[in-house]
């Protein structure tokens, strides 16, 4: 959840680090640091405050250096404070850790009962003694550092610089993203390609048990045994512009304006083609798809929201039966396993760990044939899942994910007309008809977006409020809980989502004038049940935020507010429903001045569990 980011040049590696610290901070972080070589001796900087902080600190000591470490920690032991803040330090050595070291607790007996002395209250100080220690016996800092990740337990990327060997860096993952960045001028490794963009766009994707050593002319890989290996070296299509923030105040206001393009790249295979092909999810998935019985979807936060819409596509439209699981809930119960299931798990980053287990879970039991949905192409996720469908969404900075999920939807879309499809469920003229909505979907959410500054204004009533109420029916109920999740993530208004039928099981006890209500009303089958619903609300005294369909027939009066969508959208109706939800939050977030990008106690990548 924290980043960590290494370097080994020619050049000053100072600025590198702090650059890279910054391209990490939408990973969600409360303190940084950085330990430099300078002339062979150890010099460590840390702040309990953002990376401006420690940049300022780093230029008031005039730090330069060739070799490097550094780190944006999420407090996950101990408390965010300067003491607790990476990198930690052993003798005259330092180590920066993304991950839980869930044996922490007894390797730190082990060590206090060998002299060591604890300064903070992280799991990651006892690597940094454990290693020091293992130097003991083994004076190579690569073998040390290898033998000290086999007495570890749970998930780390690592970074390691020591006084003794000046002129190498050893990083290492389990469980963590790390990547290492060749460049001419030297060697570098990090949590994200974003942070490397500055140097190169030549990575290399470490496996999970690898270490890497990091010289200046060069680097070596090998696994947790010893056995060196290859690993390709990837271009990436990244840009250092792609992660600018551009004319937008905030990268979560970009990714939402973002969102018609990232549709366009997502379904770019449908635009010039006449059909749908099980074969967007790879050469196999023909066979495998052709074989599932039901849909088992595993994912959490946002992704599991989307998950959620596409249960209502696949058991309406394909025919299959299917159940969304919570991933984390999923990888620890005692569930029935199915062999004939289709497993999909959808995350952002692909690094999701409890999202990761789960994958691993459901293979454990059998169900082998799964399929990945995801942003990032040589994310761990993916590489587990026999089956992929990569979202082009591009980066996604801010904590509050918006166009992941609308890409999410357009893949969960795909691949609902896929496996009808292949069960004689989609007619040729449905599937032109499907064809062309989707390939006018970005243009229908770039109509959406100009809805901006109506939404500003109803945005301007919210701020004061402490609480809300969201309400949606069918497909467009997990849009609520999407739009429910988003307020609470930036603006810390507290958020509920119902199913309107269920208002009247309990919580119609919460309405009053100081409640406001937020209802999603297409113009769909659903749509009189739910101005029924809208109805025992206005009868209460509630206050009501209405986005309708054109047609819907809602009309606006006392305490009863209206917002028209452009047009009514179908099965894609979703897509669309969710845009207005992303702006209310974010308009009522920047009333309020809250942190839109980095909301408080969040990280973007969840990486532990």
């Amino acid at each position: 959840m924290c980043g960590i980011v290494t370097a080994i040049s020619t050049r000053n590696i100072v600025p590198v680090l702090l650059e890279g610290l910054r391209k990490l901070e939408y990973r969600g972080y409360d303190s940084a640091g950085l330990a430099v070589l300078r002339q062979s001796e150890l010099v460590r900087l840390r702040s309990a405050g953002r990376v401006g902080e420690l940049a300022a600190l780093a230029d008031s000591r005039h730090l330069e250096a060739n070799i490097g470490i550094a780190h944006t920690r999420w407090a996950t032991h101990g408390v965010p404070s300067e003491r607790n803040a990476h990198p930690h330090v052993s003798g005259g050595l330092a180590v920066v850790h993304n991950g839980i070291i869930e044996n922490f607790e007894a390797l730190k007996a082990e060590l206090i009962g060998k002299g060591y002395v604890f300064e903070s209250d992280t799991d990651t100080e006892a690597v940094a003694h454990l290693l020091q220690d293992i130097l003991r016996d083994e004076p190579d800092l690569f073998e040390a550092v290898r033998l000290t990740t086999l007495r570890l337990v749970g998930a780390y990327a690592i970074g390691v610089v020591s006084e003794a060997d000046p002129f190498r860096a050893v990083v290492a993952r389990r469980g963590s993203p790390l990547l290492v960045g060749v460049a001419d001028d030297g060697m570098y490794a990090a949590s994200d390609t974003a942070a490397l963009l500055q140097v190169t766009r030549r990575v290399v994707y470490l496996e999970d048990g690898d270490l890497a050593e990091l010289r200046r002319d060069g680097y070596r890989i090998c696994r947790s045994d010893g056995v060196t290996v290859d690993r390709p070296v990837h271009v990436s299509a990244l840009s250092a512009d792609a992660v600018e923030l551009g004319q937008f105040r905030h990268y979560m206001q970009k990714e939402i304006f973002e969102q018609p393009q990232a549709l366009g790249n997502t379904l770019e295979m449908i635009a010039g083609g006449g059909s749908i092909s099980p074969q967007f999810f790879g050469a196999q998935a023909g066979e495998r798809l052709s074989a599932c019985g039901r849909v088992l979807i595993l994912a959490c936060g946002t992704s599991y929201h989307a998950g959620l819409v596409a249960r209502y596509w696949l058991e309406a439209v394909a025919g299959l039966p299917c159940v969304v699981e919570i991933a984390s809930e999923y990888r620890y119960r005692e569930s029935v396993p199915d062999p004939d299931a289709l497993v999909v798990v959808i995350s952002q980053s692909g690094e999701t760990a409890d999202t990761l287990a789960a994958l691993k879970h459901a293979k454990a039991l059998g169900m082998t044939r799964t399929l990945a949905i995801c942003n990032v192409p040589e994310s761990a996720i993916v590489r587990e899942a026999e089956l992929r469908f990569i979202t082009r969404a591009g980066p996604e900075i801010g904590v509050a994910s918006t166009k992941a999920f609308t890409t999410q939807l357009a893949a969960l879309a795909l691949l609902t007309l896929a496996l009808a499809k292949l069960r004689g469920r989609l007619p040729e003229a449905e599937e032109g008809k499907h064809l062309v909505a989707l390939r006018h979907l970005p243009v229908a959410v770039q109509k959406v977006l100009e809805l901006e500054p109506a939404i500003e204004q109803w945005a301007q009533r919210f701020a004061g409020k402490h609480h809300a109420l969201f309400l949606g029916r069918g497909s467009h109920w997990p849009i609520a809980m999407e739009g429910a999740l988003k307020l609470k993530e930036i603006s810390y208004i507290h958020a509920e989502s119902y199913a309107a039928g269920e208002l009247k099981h309990g919580p119609l006890a919460l309405v009053d004038r100081d409640m406001p209500v937020i209802a999603v009303a297409p113009a769909d089958e659903l749509l009189e049940k739910l101005k029924s619903n809208l109805q025992e609300v206005k009868a209460r005294g509630g206050e009501l935020y209405v986005f309708a369909d054109a047609g819907s027939e809602i009309a606006e009066s006392d305490g009863v507010h209206i917002l028209h969508m452009p047009e009514h959208y179908g099965m894609f109706s979703p897509v669309l429903h969710v845009i207005p939800l992303q702006l209310l939050s974010y308009h009522a977030a920047l009333v309020k001045g809250t942190d839109v990008d980095k909301p408080r106690n969040l990280a973007k990548s969840v990486t532990v569990e």
